[in-house]
């Protein structure tokens, strides 16, 4: 939902500050491992190769870290352009930081049908905010203290 705000600043993708928080919680394996629920995945969190969309399997060989990073680039865009598409257009860049990490780990459905997404359409950023971030915390339906861990810090880059 884009609002009428002719000053606003509209921010179309992460800055450095918030591809280093994505990459700090993602981690950056050159092999190919198994997520926390059992998926193939290789570089920063990727299941599947974005040049022949190839799903990640146990079998692939290590990519290079030149090759994770450039995936990676790769990898953001549909995650800013579903924050910027969706998202009102008077968020600040620690804003949407924070809502691109989160889609990175929820996936564009998941953030567009959000309680996060509404509340911040709604321009809420209080503890109602600060809930629905934290109620993203679970990996294969168990709470994760690593989930908890990261969306308490995207609430706290949200709010700064």
């Amino acid at each position: 939902m884009k609002i009428n705000n002719l000053n606003a600043m509209e921010i179309t993708q992460l800055d450095q500050a918030g591809l280093n928080l994505i990459k700090q919680f993602e981690g950056c394996i050159l092999h190919p491992y198994l997520d926390q629920v059992g998926i193939p995945t290789i570089g920063f969190g990727q299941t599947y190769y974005p040049a022949t969309g190839k799903k990640v399997t146990m079998q692939d060989p290590a990519i290079t870290q030149q090759q994770a990073d450039d995936m990676f680039l790769v990898m953001l865009k549909p995650y800013e352009l579903a924050v910027y598409s969706t998202t009102r257009d008077d968020i600040t860049q620690n804003n949407f930081n924070a809502l691109v990490s989160l889609t990175y780990n929820i996936g564009t459905a998941g953030y567009k049908t959000s309680t996060v997404h509404r509340l911040v359409n709604e321009g809420i950023s209080d503890e109602r905010l600060q809930a629905a971030f934290l109620m993203w915390n679970k990996a294969g339906g168990k709470v994760n203290q690593g989930l908890v861990n990261r969306r308490k810090k995207e609430y706290q880059v949200y709010i700064s």
